[in-house]
């Protein structure tokens, strides 16, 4: 359950930047949204390649903002 939670807060942190549309609001979130993937890599939850990809797509997705 507390794994769960982790990773579901992470997603739903993702799925809000995603959604911004203001650049310095999502600048503000990305380092927060990359320590929680970071995290979950770390702890096995999501494979360290999908932490880094999902990280490169949201920083693409912040500078064409």
């Amino acid at each position: 359950m507390h794994n769960r939670y982790y990773a579901k807060t992470a997603r739903n942190a993702v799925r809000k930047l995603r959604a911004l549309r203001e650049k310095e609001e999502a600048v503000a979130l990305f380092p927060k949204i990359v320590a929680m993937l970071d995290k979950l890599a770390k702890k096995n939850l999501i494979h360290k390649n999908k932490a880094s990809n999902l990280k490169s797509k949201l920083a693409k997705k912040i500078n064409s903002l």
